[in-house]
């Protein structure tokens, strides 16, 4: 699956970067370098996602339900 979102990076006051996902609500994280911001942030979005669908599959309790992708244009 390909799925692209942006990715904010900031510079902090007192040095480094936060980051955080536009479209993606919960996935912010920062990083003293650019680069660490950019590979904490990639681990903070794939953790949402586990776990929204997760909290999905909880909330669903083995209800008879279809999934199907979602093919978005932004």
């Amino acid at each position: 699956m390909h799925l692209e979102l942006t990715a904010v990076f900031k510079p902090a006051n007192e040095g480094g970067y936060i980051a955080f996902v536009e479209e993606l609500p919960g996935a912010n994280t920062q990083g003293e370098t650019l680069e660490e911001a950019r590979a904490n942030l990639r681990e903070a979005a794939e953790l949402v996602v586990e776990a929204n669908r997760a909290l999905a599959n909880e909330e669903l309790g083995g209800a008879d339900v279809i999934r199907e992708p979602l093919r978005l244009t932004a």
